[in-house]
């Protein structure tokens, strides 16, 4: 199979977009499951839709521009999981041809083919958490582009103001996912050790990254959200996560095959000599790629593949190489063809679960369940006081509480006169026809305002309150 893709061609290029939306596809139509983070993405785009404010009215750690792809597809499609697959598998495959075409009209590899782009679309299917419109994959096309931009700079000698360009594209990845703006230090590095930059280009970087960030902030401070921009977004960065063994074991088993492949490609590199000199400093840019994408690990807000998807291009480069090594081309033949249905058999195990004992793949942590709530419960606006476990899939959420660790600000700090504030009149703004109180905080609730114990009455199920009436 691999032989295929040894041609720079039309051909090849048909090829390469068959078997990437072959792979996807097969995975579709067998029901990927819905993720808790999807799920959440869907419903911070209901509430964007319903007028509410990113951070102020809808307290999650969702970046800005993600934030706003979420609002169209529900604006237009509503809450659609195949709407969320089928814009990724598009984003994903715009990728995967750009790459590749990175790669050969700059005459990065000695051979112009389609070897990059088969290795990118391999690594951007080998989990099924990265067939959805996750803000890691949407990131990753800016990045691409920044790093395309680079790329033209080395391959003239003579840096211009298109380094601007590159920082303001990392700068909209970063209003994607915010852990990006690390590539700004990624951008730095390179032109400073890798191009004759003055200090008005490395400035120039800067202010180009820096730019999409501070017409962020302008726009929350004229909305009088600043304070819950900073709150909600970027002190959530720097919090703590706390991470299960079984998710580092599935995710250190999914992501083997790939690393495995980047690594030894990065070593035959130290075997072949005959690179030129533009060649070379391409792969040392892409070696620091992969070093600042390791600077994004503590800042994951979860552990799963789909957050890895900043590390693909490094990868996707250096494993490239190693199959352009190979002499013996049926032994390159023979390890790709084992890499793919190692990589196969994760993903169709994380969907299928064809191997029940195993947990390659599976993300069981991750997937929303239906939660047991009584039938009546079933397409109403709730608020879950705890960690939602799958309240939320049949129903619309209700207050900006969506995101339980940002809302244990006001619901754990009772004794707060302005937390209480907050409380009352975002019940008062937006309330909710039923409560899911899995923390016992109604009763303290109450006690602090007054107002919400006549609205609200504790209903046949235990935990669960009803509301009786409007707020006044």
């Amino acid at each position: 199979m691999l032989s295929i893709f040894k041609g720079n061609s039309t051909f090849q290029a048909i090829c390469l977009v068959i078997f990437f939306l072959g792979i996807r596809f097969s995975v579709l139509v067998l029901k990927v499951p819905l993720l808790v983070p999807e799920l959440n993405w869907m419903l911070v785009g209901e509430q964007m839709g319903r007028g509410f404010v990113l951070y102020r009215d809808i307290w999650d750690n969702t970046s800005p521009l993600s934030a706003c792809v979420y609002w169209a597809v529900d604006y237009f499609l509503g809450r659609s999981q195949l709407a969320y697959q089928a814009i990724a598998a598009g984003v994903g495959l715009l990728q995967v041809l750009y790459f590749n075409y990175l790669i050969s009209s700059r005459d990065i590899f000695p051979r112009r083919n389609f070897v990059p782009g088969l290795m990118y679309a391999l690594f951007l299917n080998i989990s099924f958490d990265l067939t959805t419109l996750s803000p890691t994959l949407m990131a990753g096309t800016f990045l691409l582009l920044a790093l395309g931009g680079f790329v033209n700079i080395l391959s003239r000698r003579q840096v211009t103001n298109e380094v601007f360009e590159v920082g303001l594209y990392i700068g909209i990845a970063t209003l994607f996912y915010l852990p990006a703006y690390l590539f700004s230090v990624w951008a730095v590095i390179c032109l400073l050790f890798y191009t004759g930059a003055s200090f008005r280009h490395h400035l120039l970087v800067f202010f180009g990254s820096l730019f999409p960030l501070l017409m962020v902030l302008l726009l929350f401070y004229l909305n009088d959200g600043l304070d819950s921009l900073n709150m909600n977004l970027f002190a959530s960065v720097f919090k703590v996560n706390e991470f299960t063994l079984s998710d580092f074991y599935t995710l250190l088993a999914t992501l083997s095959i790939p690393v495995v492949l980047g690594v030894m490609g990065l070593f035959r590199i130290f075997t072949y000599s005959r690179f030129v000199h533009f060649q070379t400093q391409v792969q040392q840019i892409m070696a620091i790629w992969f070093i600042i994408s390791l600077f994004t690990v503590p800042f994951m807000q979860y552990l799963a593949p789909s957050q890895f998807a900043l590390f693909i291009p490094s990868i996707a480069f250096f494993a490239a190489n190693y199959f352009e090594s190979f002499k013996n081309r049926l032994r390159g033949e023979l390890i790709f063809l084992f890499s793919l249905g190692g990589i196969l058999l994760f993903l169709f195990n994380g969907v299928l679960g064809i191997l029940p004992e195993s947990f390659l793949g599976r993300l069981d942590n991750m997937k929303a369940k239906p939660a047991l709530l009584p039938d009546e419960i079933t397409w109403k606006k709730i608020l879950v006081l705890g960690e939602d476990e799958g309240e939320y899939l049949d129903n619309f959420t209700a207050t900006p509480y969506l995101n339980w660790n940002l809302a244990r600000h006001d619901l754990h700090n009772l004794d707060n006169f302005e937390s209480v504030i907050h409380i009352s009149n975002n019940f008062q703004k937006d309330p909710p026809e039923y409560i899911i109180d899995k923390e016992g905080l109604m009763p303290r609730i109450f006690q602090r305002v007054p107002a919400l114990k006549s609205r609200y009455k504790k209903s046949g199920w235990p935990g669960i309150y009803e509301k009786t009436g409007q707020y006044p």
